[in-house]
């Protein structure tokens, strides 16, 4: 009698255990073809410029060819009525020597009140509504606008506060503020430990009326996240006479700043949306480093614009899509010589980035549009600073067509 009391209760606490846990696993897999239109297809100018580099920016400079895109597998859990848990991980990323790029999202949230939550792990801070608010099954496009990449899709480990208010039915929003290591711009976009002492803060306020009308704004502030012992500053020969003094390099130390707002405007019938973002480069083109190594961009205060506007027509199982993107290294023009340093002969290499989409989308089931959904998007490129691959000759630019399948379970 004892003994099947005892069991009973296992049973029963194995059972709580178990939906306490409630594990949910999503998968959403991603496959690529893209074919170049053109002979023309170039690559990013090395200098004075290579601001474009970056493999989430110029994943489609590529000729003719198939590719695996993405693995994303998502696990989430609940251990109680307040704490859960989320891990996100893409086996098709690679482990390098600067970061383990496999593992995306590690985090635990706390939900103290209804209202008031605080979330900790390795994550995307906050910045931009398309990177850190849409998920990959929600895309309408082949990727992500170039501002959203640029600034928004990378992680950083840090922790979060969220205070939601309003009612859903009517105006309603969340306000966020958190403090971060500072290491996603960089190589392993932020999946590595600190190196200083330095943080960065953010915060974005979100908010919609009903549930057609969102919008919001954010921000982000930080330095280097080169270690502080043994800084120096970046070799700036290739400035010229009114470059700044090393002192003064050393004093501006790579300060980095984002500031971004967004609106979106969502029926079952239509989507249209906009975005800017502004802001310092920064460390993303750094001036100070742990070695003497030559200034990776043209100004101490060099600012980024960036701005996107998008819509799409839904019909059913159909989609008519259009965006326009637009993404400036060097929006005000900066720099310490006395002339344009991005006009090499009769080319102009200037750090001004333009895409304009037309796409179409079939969806296989409108009512669940994230389990599986046909892209095909071409993409018209501005033809200011690509450069010619080994052999080419010919205007600059070069245009791509991308077509995706995606499947989410």
């Amino acid at each position: 009698m004892k003994i099947s009391r005892i069991a009973g209760v296992a049973a029963l606490l194995a059972a709580g255990y178990a939906q306490a846990q409630e594990v949910k696993l999503n998968v959403i897999v991603e496959e690529w073809y893209v074919q170049m239109m053109d002979n023309n297809l170039r690559l990013n100018s090395a200098a004075p410029g290579g601001y474009m580099t970056n493999p989430s920016l110029d994943a489609t400079f590529k000729e003719n060819q198939f590719s695996h895109r993405r693995t994303e597998i998502y696990l989430n859990g609940k251990m109680t009525d307040k704490l859960t848990w989320g891990v996100m991980f893409d086996p098709n990323n690679s482990t390098t020597a600067t970061g383990n790029n496999i593992l995306n999202d590690a985090w635990v949230n706390y939900q103290f009140t209804k209202e008031f939550g605080v979330k900790v792990g390795q994550m995307k801070p906050l910045q931009t509504w398309e990177a850190s608010m849409v998920g990959t099954a929600g895309f309408m496009f082949y990727q992500r606008s170039l501002g959203s990449r640029l600034v928004g899709d990378r992680r950083d480990r840090g922790v979060v506060a969220t205070y939601g208010f309003g009612d859903p039915k009517g105006f309603s929003g969340k306000m966020n503020v958190g403090l971060f290591n500072g290491t996603s711009d960089d190589g392993s976009t932020g999946k590595n430990a600190d190196a200083n002492a330095q943080k960065d803060w953010v915060a974005r306020l979100e908010m919609a009326y009903g549930s057609d009308h969102k919008f919001g704004t954010y921000y982000r502030e930080g330095v280097t996240h080169t270690k502080d012992v043994g800084l120096v500053a970046g070799t700036a020969t290739a400035w010229g006479a009114a470059a700044p003094a090393p002192a003064q390099i050393l004093a501006n130390k790579d300060k980095t700043t984002n500031l971004g707002a967004y609106y979106v405007y969502e029926t079952s019938q239509w989507q249209a949306s906009a975005e800017v973002i502004t802001g310092l480069l920064g460390r993303r083109n750094p001036t100070v480093f742990a070695a003497a190594t030559n200034v990776a961009r043209q100004h101490l205060d060099q600012k980024y614009m960036a701005y996107t506007f998008s819509g799409v027509y839904k019909m059913g199982n159909h989609q008519i899509t259009a965006r326009y993107d637009y993404l400036n290294y060097n929006e005000g023009d900066d720099w310490y010589t006395a002339t344009n340093p991005y006009i090499t002969g009769a080319n102009d290499y200037s750090p001004k980035y333009t895409e304009a989409i037309v796409g179409y989308n079939y969806v296989f089931n409108p009512a669940k549009f994230s389990f599986a959904k046909f892209k095909l998007n071409y993409i018209h490129r501005s033809d200011n600073f690509l450069q010619p691959r080994a052999g080419q000759t010919g205007e600059q630019g070069g245009n791509s067509l991308v077509a995706s399948i995606m499947v989410g379970f």
